[in-house]
């Protein structure tokens, strides 16, 4: 072989081999923690390079009207209750705060150009009244189940057994940890619809916010201090590396008021994830396929780029996973 041959065969392996690294990089952010990243991975659906990030759909921002939290002992009926958007209500069994959803439709799924397949298509959705937990369960919170015995230890215990993060969102849990800890606080993990509704309301919104772009004041995602990330968002700091306690973000609530639905940790929700659901789901009240490929999982992380943080975003993980960005809220749902 001649020198210049053996110089043409180098140059392309080495082209190779850079592709290979440069594709790999953009097609496996590390979007669910360093735990078992490679079945993270696969449940993230990439989209096309040449996608463009533009919101068709047009909202204005919600004022969140202020309330009163009111303690009541069994928030499960409307029947003496003068409810509306800002009503809240305290959880006796966990002391959590819980911010009203009203009954009606909304609009669920999105067919932005920077929407995956799975989110398609948009159709709209009826579900009656609701409350939801205004942040994520925190570790001070999922303690109070584990000490009475019906919650398992989070898989890792380091950032729980801290007093630094009490107030931060509790992680290294399961679907099935997420599951016991609502039923132990006398509610229900929310279904996807459920939870949408109350991250976007009933405009179609693209973050909880608005359609305004995400930023350090709107929420905790992969920004200037995300830990080794290639295509961190260095223009914006919200001021955090990993969790942040719930609640940090105000200018980033919904127009119910919850608090983190885009950022802080991933959330566990009821339902199976199925790609094609949206095209066969029930207009009233649906609560997922029988079965699918895991459990679904919402709303973003610290370690998220913007486009994952998006409401009608979904992505999925074995149930009996955990990861250090992924934790739940609780529902409460109220009888007619």
């Amino acid at each position: 072989m001649s020198t210049d041959q053996t110089g043409i065969k180098l140059t392309n392996i080495f082209l190779t081999a850079g592709l290979l690294l440069i594709l790999l990089a953009a097609c496996a952010p590390t979007e669910i923690g360093s735990l078992q990243s490679a079945e993270a991975e696969t449940a993230i659906v990439v989209p096309p390079a040449t996608a463009t990030a533009t919101a068709t759909a047009t909202a204005t921002e919600t004022q969140v009207p202020t309330s009163t939290e009111t303690q009541v002992p069994t928030p499960t009926s409307t029947a003496e209750l003068n409810l509306d958007i800002g009503s809240t209500l305290v959880n006796p069994a966990d002391t959590a705060v819980m911010v009203y959803v009203p009954d009606g439709e909304f609009l669920m799924g999105s067919e932005d150009s920077d929407a995956f397949s799975d989110e398609a298509p948009e159709h709209q959705v009826w579900l009656d009244a609701f409350w939801i937990y205004r942040t994520e369960v925190t570790n001070e919170q999922y303690r109070q189940c584990v000490e009475d015995g019906a919650c398992e230890l989070p898989g890792n215990t380091t950032n729980y057994q801290n007093p630094f993060y009490a107030n931060h969102p509790v992680g290294f849990v399961s679907w099935f940890n997420a599951d016991a800890y609502c039923q132990w606080a006398g509610g229900q993990m929310p279904t996807e619809a459920e939870w949408e509704k109350a991250a976007r309301g009933t405009d179609g919104r693209k973050y909880p916010w608005g359609n305004e772009p995400v930023t350090g004041h709107k929420a905790n995602y992969c920004d200037v201090n995300c830990q080794d990330h290639i295509r961190a968002d260095t223009d914006h700091n919200d001021g955090y590396a990993i969790t942040s306690p719930v609640g940090s973000f105000p200018d980033g609530a919904s127009p119910y008021g919850a608090l983190d639905m885009a950022g802080n940790v991933w959330e566990w929700v009821a339902d199976w994830h199925s790609r094609f659901y949206y095209n066969r789901s029930p207009y009233e009240n649906p609560t997922g396929p029988f079965s699918g490929d895991g459990r679904v999982v919402r709303g973003g992380s610290f370690s998220s780029l913007q486009q994952f943080l998006r409401g009608s975003f979904r992505s999925y993980l074995s149930p009996d996973g955990w990861w250090d960005n992924l934790g739940f809220r609780c529902l409460r749902r109220i009888e007619p």
